[in-house]
């Protein structure tokens, strides 16, 4: 039955992981809420945020979850009303740990249920994908898990693996953003088939590595050419602080996204991981929290209706 209000949960994720550029992503155990509900046709749309992005974010029809709740009534026939939206924000803002998928899915999910669940997962998939540009963090962000995801045409092609018991990401989180088309405009047009072959080998390794339990070779297979070499410099501290998460105890480490989070796995050791990181950017001027997060295996849920 359709609702008049909608409350869901969507989580942090975590792309590419390393070397599998726009291919890798990890749902995180932290959340953002949104609470969705339609109004009366003469009512105005308003947006309520608490949390992370305060004064940062569209608070009216522009904001990302208005748009991604329109898209999915026009996809099924539906007419534009007013929205309510109150948004609790726990994902830092534009800091390469999804927050734009979280409102981009959390707004689908939120749309599809209180129209009564027209479309199922894969169409919203399509619809979040189509709102992104890509599948790397809305896959994990709607499904939950380690998801491997390609795009073939119209198509989103998507596996979720295991991950090992007892892992969990410790990220760095700088003060300072790196924006997406900053970042994107750093890579080079073309690469050597050395440096493809490079990534082509680990990104598989890695996805082999997570999904079997092989922590041991998670330092070997989060290396990269394709992309962390070339942003590296946005991130002032970056190998140093890459290299104190692994003098620390982590598996491995790696640029969350296109930053300016940093991520290292771990099985123990977790504050002195974050602490290694958080250091290291604050020698470099900056300054930065760290949190250490489980996987979220549930994805985006409905909370209350």
């Amino acid at each position: 039955m359709p609702a008049l209000s909608v409350t869901v949960s969507a989580p942090a994720t975590s792309a590419n992981l390393g070397p599998g550029f726009d291919a890798l992503g990890l749902a995180l155990d932290l959340h953002n809420t949104i609470t969705l509900e339609l109004r009366r046709p003469d009512a105005p749309t308003e947006v309520v945020i608490t949390g992370e992005g305060v004064g940062d974010l569209q608070t009216g029809a522009d904001n990302l979850i208005c748009r991604a709740a329109w898209r999915l009534f026009g996809e099924v026939g539906a007419p534009r009303q007013p929205l309510g939206v109150r948004i609790h924000n726990r994902i830092p803002v534009r800091r390469g740990l999804g927050s734009s998928a979280t409102a981009i899915v959390g707004g689908l999910v939120a749309a599809n249920r209180v129209l009564g669940d027209p479309l199922d997962r894969e169409a919203i998939l399509r619809l979040a994908v189509e709102l992104e540009g890509h599948p790397d963090n809305v896959c994990p962000a709607l499904f939950g898990g380690f998801q491997v995801s390609v795009q073939d045409g119209p198509n989103t092609h998507h596996v979720c693996l295991p991950t090992p018991p007892g892992l969990r990401a410790v990220v760095c989180v700088p003060n300072f953003e790196v924006g997406t088309a900053e970042a994107r405009a750093c890579l080079p047009a073309t690469y050597s088939r050395a440096d493809a072959v490079f990534n082509l080998s680990r990104c598989a390794l890695l996805a082999a590595a997570l999904s079997t339990g092989r922590t041991d070779l998670l330092g070997a297979s989060m290396r990269d050419r394709i992309h962390q070499p070339y942003r590296s410099s946005l991130i002032p501290g970056f190998d140093a602080a890459l290299e104190g998460a692994i003098s620390a105890g982590a598996h491995g480490a790696c640029l969350s996204g296109s930053g300016s989070t940093l991520l290292a796995f771990a099985s123990d050791r977790f504050e002195a991981i974050g602490a290694a990181m958080v250091e290291a950017i604050t020698a470099a001027g900056g300054s930065a929290r760290s949190l250490t997060l489980d996987v979220d295996h549930r994805g985006t849920a409905v909370l209350a209706e």
